[in-house]
């Protein structure tokens, strides 16, 4: 079926577009036999993807990085979640309002691969991560390990745990165009001593796209008795993955980021056997002492975003986490590759397409990043964020699309970058 003919079908049903999440299986299921890299380039089928979304038509947005927004039946069933929250009032929060968020906890522990009582609902990945790194049971002198391309409000907290614990922070410099993993491994190995106790690794650099070696940096440290809390912010619901298959000890997320959860909702890993060797952000109620819910003590919150996640996981699974990474991948090495070529422009981001994502950096020489942000808006209509990370060796714009945006898009983003 073409897109055509699709787009017919549902007038004459009397679905007017955003489609419902029915409508969208059932254009899905056309695919079933087509394989995930070809159906990257297939730009029918994800311009039907696309139009589950309402879209803002003042610009092109390639900043998909710090929200992604959600389409229009994900969106549907959250404010419809809202409205009956609302309605049952008390009722609801003092009869099922745990049932209900164990069961998104069970789904989400299912898309990760681990059990559900090594998971957390959390707000965001900040949360998650600064929950360990705030909890781990520090030594003055201990030393922890981490990198100056990290996200900077764990590196923030890292700070912060060394002024009120004595902690020695080892800071390292990951290469943005590595040669081989044992690069990367070895950067890291250096500089662990007997005093390290935790290692901090992005899963994803969210400055540069770099998909990192963290199953091989988990087995290094690991064999030198150092525990391993990964960054999967930009990871999570973009890759195809497990957690356990990573061999890490703690892995955070933000959900509404990659699996268009609304905002506020970010998932926990830890290690079953390592639970209750942290101590908690806030204290835990009876009987929650006992299991993972001891680092989950929240209060009372805006619940209709727990009970919203099994809709995305559903919108998630529809598309299929290997045809999105495909895309996701295809969208970044299509603009990348065509301005890897012109003068003055620098990429901050690896072009081994084994070592990309969706996001990536770009920079043009004698301009500084918010000067292109500003070009970029001002003179072509896109929307980036300015990277200005001298100290990571990061300075240009992240640019990061999602399912839904188009190649003419992007070739309007290479034609700004040739112009500028």
């Amino acid at each position: 079926m073409h897109k055509r003919d699709f787009l017919k079908s549902l007038s004459l049903a009397g679905i007017s577009l955003p489609f419902s999440g029915l409508a969208l299986e059932q254009w899905v299921s056309k695919y079933e036999a087509m394989s995930a890299n070809k159906l990257a380039t297939e730009e029918d089928f994800w311009s039907v993807i696309r139009s589950g979304y309402v879209l803002k038509p003042d610009y092109i947005n390639l900043e998909n990085g710090y929200y992604n927004f959600l389409p229009q039946n994900i969106l549907e069933a959250y404010i419809q979640n809202i409205r009956e929250v609302n309605k049952q009032g008390a009722f609801y929060m003092r009869t099922v309002q745990g049932e209900n968020k164990k069961k998104s906890v069970e789904q989400l522990a299912a898309l990760a691969g681990c059990s559900a009582e090594e998971l957390i609902i959390t707000r965001n990945t900040t949360e998650s991560l600064d929950t360990i790194i705030g909890g781990f049971p520090w030594q003055a002198g201990d030393e922890a390990v981490m990198a100056y391309q990290d996200y900077g409000a764990m590196l923030d907290m890292f700070r912060l745990v060394a002024i009120r614990h004595g902690v020695v922070n080892k800071m390292v410099s990951v290469p943005n165009n590595p040669q081989s993993d044992e690069e990367i491994v070895q950067v890291y190995a250096n500089a662990i001593t007997p005093k390290t106790k935790l290692l901090m690794v992005c899963h994803v650099i969210n400055i540069t796209g770099q998909v990192m070696p963290v199953q091989k940096i988990c087995d290094m440290a690991h064999s030198k008795g150092v525990q391993v809390l990964v960054d999967g912010a930009h990871a999570f619901a973009q890759l195809n993955f497990k957690i356990p298959d990573l061999h890490c000890d703690y892995y955070g997320a933000s959900l509404h980021k990659w699996l268009s959860v609304p905002l506020g909702a970010g998932i926990l890993y830890v290690k079953k056997d390592l639970i209750h060797q942290n101590w908690p952000l806030l204290g835990p109620s009876e009987g929650e002492e006992k299991s993972i819910a001891r680092l989950n003590h929240t209060g009372t919150h805006p619940v209709a975003t727990d009970i919203t996640i099994p809709f995305a996981i559903q919108h998630y699974q529809m598309i299929g986490a290997e045809r999105k990474e495909a895309r996701l991948k295809y969208l970044q090495q299509y603009w990348t590759t065509q301005v890897r070529k012109f003068p003055n422009v620098i990429l901050n981001t690896p072009e081994d397409p084994d070592r990309c994502s969706a996001i990536a950096n770009v920079g043009i020489k004698g301009m500084k990043p918010a000067e292109l942000e500003a070009a970029l808006m001002s003179k072509y209509k896109i929307y980036t964020v300015a990277i200005d990370r001298p100290a990571a060796q990061v300075q240009g714009c992240r640019i990061t699309p999602n399912v839904y945006t188009t190649i003419q898009e992007l070739d309007a983003l290479v034609n700004a970058l040739k112009n500028l």
